[in-house]
């Protein structure tokens, strides 16, 4: 197990590709961030 190995999170990061030990989220699915809001009042 290294990094001839594809189905462990080592090879895939030599092999530079994704799957199931290695997930990645592509910006297509990514929504913009939301605004900030504003930070809340403490109640007396």
């Amino acid at each position: 197990m290294g990094k001839g190995d594809i189905k462990t999170r080592k090879g895939k990061l030599s092999n530079g590709s994704y799957g199931n030990r290695r997930k990645h989220e592509s910006k297509k699915h990514n929504p913009a961030p939301a605004p900030a809001s504003k930070p809340a009042e403490d109640k007396k």
